[in-house]
């Protein structure tokens, strides 16, 4: 038997509001509209993605992953959003600042996704530039990287455009794919920006 608890203020996390994008935690109430851009995207995203497991597109798997981002959240862990278009309130992607370590190195990883439609669309550029005030002023960390892998030029071009700079090779850095797979490592430093 589940329990159903209410959503408190501090688990809805925090709005962001860019120029052209806003970003906010996912919450239940996104379930469908995530599910059916996840679902039309699927062939687009599998490539630069982990496996997807078999009841990704659920809506049990889906509140799961919520519970996660709320408790990282709450955990000073990762911080999870969605990017919304303020023209029309429509979802276009997500992002998640993971992996946050504080004490002596103040940094996270920035992972990210776009769906299918809106690819090529500077929804991304939008998203990770409105993100980044919150990064380097409200959580204060000092250092932000990401990794991609060496054949998905989209996403070197954005994180050269935003101003990450290249710091090398990782060796099957991340199972991509179900491949373990290299990947380029990038960081953006808070005097960068």
């Amino acid at each position: 038997m589940a329990f159903l608890r209410s959503v408190s203020a501090s688990d809805l996390g925090p709005v962001i509001q860019g120029e052209r994008v806003f970003l906010r935690m996912p919450q239940m109430t996104d379930y469908a509209e995530w599910a059916e851009l996840r679902n039309q995207s699927r062939e687009f995203l599998t490539p630069w993605e982990p496996t997807w497991i078999r009841d990704e597109l659920t809506r049990a798997s889906y509140r799961r992953r919520v519970r996660h981002y709320q408790r990282d959240y709450r955990d000073d862990l990762g911080y999870a959003f969605f990017i919304f278009d303020k023209s029309d309130n429509g979802l276009r992607g997500g992002m998640t600042l993971s992996n946050v370590r504080r004490g002596v190195t103040q940094s996270c990883s920035l992972g990210y996704w776009v769906g299918a439609p809106y690819a090529q669309q500077g929804y991304m550029t939008a998203g990770v530039r409105t993100v980044l005030p919150f990064v380097f002023d409200t959580l204060g960390l000092h250092r932000l990287e990401a990794a991609c892998l060496p054949r998905n030029e989209a996403s070197i071009g954005l994180l050269e455009k935003i101003g990450f700079e290249r710091e090398g090779m990782a060796r099957k850095y991340l199972r991509i794919n179900g491949v373990w797979q290299d990947h380029l490592l990038f960081a953006l430093l808070k005097s960068d920006v």
